[in-house]
């Protein structure tokens, strides 16, 4: 009987780590197609004419905290001044 408790116990928790290694490799999956389409997007603004470097920095700015941003550029203007640029 202990066996059975055993084999029964194994079997669950088999079943459940193949599950979620399952899941994750689902995620992967769309992880790439997303990346996929992301490339798609860019290739498709740098041939209208867009700068896809300046693109991906105002998406970088757009993630964060508008506070921060605003300090962060404030400090760079001064040093731009302080260099005279």
């Amino acid at each position: 009987m202990n066996d059975s408790v055993t084999d029964t116990t194994y079997r669950v928790t088999a079943d459940e780590l193949r599950q979620f290694i399952e899941r994750f490799e689902r995620l992967e999956a769309e992880k790439k197609d997303i990346a996929d389409q992301q490339k798609e997007v860019m290739a498709e603004a740098k041939g209208r004419g867009y700068d896809t470097k300046v693109m991906r920095k105002v998406i970088t700015m757009r993630r964060r905290d508008k506070d921060d941003l605003a300090e962060e550029e404030a400090v760079l203007e001064m040093y731009k001044q302080a260099l005279g640029m």
